[in-house]
């Protein structure tokens, strides 16, 4: 019983984390811009963050959030807040010309404490995560919960969320993927800001509308 509710957890949050997202913009484009390890470092703020929301999940938050409506609010305005800024910022840099490095950082004073709390910030952002996780675990955890998934099911989400981003970055920071880039980067950087932006407009309108 207990390892087939970990294996369906599992399978679902692989599923979930695969989907196109916000994370995934920011971590892709961390990878491309910057150096591989800008976007593993992503990656490892991801996979922090998702790791916080199963806890949160398991822990009670999604009754929290229920029970205290405008805390959810707060959270969500905050979260599309984040969004819509760091689409300013992408939009605000599309047409600044980059010079990279293939193997190896530009140097742009972003450091990897900058990157890592940026991906963490970039997955905490959207509190309906937490719903999300904790819908999952209702429907797929054994009634009494052992404590030894209090561990296992954080780490869990942490290296399902950071596995996959850590491939994407490996693949987005090679060479060839990273001279598409330069070519179509004023438009490349423009598409991902605007979905950024509607994704973050998109969570504000939500908590204002049920």
């Amino acid at each position: 019983m207990i390892i087939s509710s970990l294996i369906a957890i599992a399978t679902v949050l692989t599923m979930g984390v695969i989907s196109p997202g916000p994370s995934f913009i920011y971590v892709a484009r961390n990878a491309v811009v910057h150096s591989r390890r800008h976007g593993l470092v992503t990656a490892l703020g991801t996979g922090v963050g998702a790791a916080i929301f199963s806890l949160a999940a398991m822990l009670g938050l999604q009754k929290l959030l229920l029970m205290v409506p405008e805390l959810f609010m707060v959270l969500k305005v905050a979260g599309g807040a984040y969004l819509l800024w760091l689409a300013v910022k992408m939009f605000r840099g599309a047409t600044r010309p980059l010079n990279l490095a293939l193997d190896g950082d530009k140097n742009d004073g972003r450091t990897l404490m900058m990157t890592f709390r940026d991906g963490l910030l970039t997955q905490l952002s959207n509190p309906k995560t937490a719903i999300i996780f904790a819908s999952i675990f209702s429907a797929l955890l054994p009634e009494n919960i052992p404590a030894l998934f209090y561990v296992a099911i954080p780490l869990m989400s942490f290296l399902i969320d950071f596995g996959w981003y850590a491939i994407v970055s490996l693949c987005l920071s090679s060479e060839r993927p990273r001279r598409a880039y330069l070519r179509l980067k004023t438009s490349v950087d423009r598409a991902s800001s605007a979905v950024l932006a509607a994704l973050g407009m998109r969570l504000i309108y939500s908590s204002f509308v049920k």
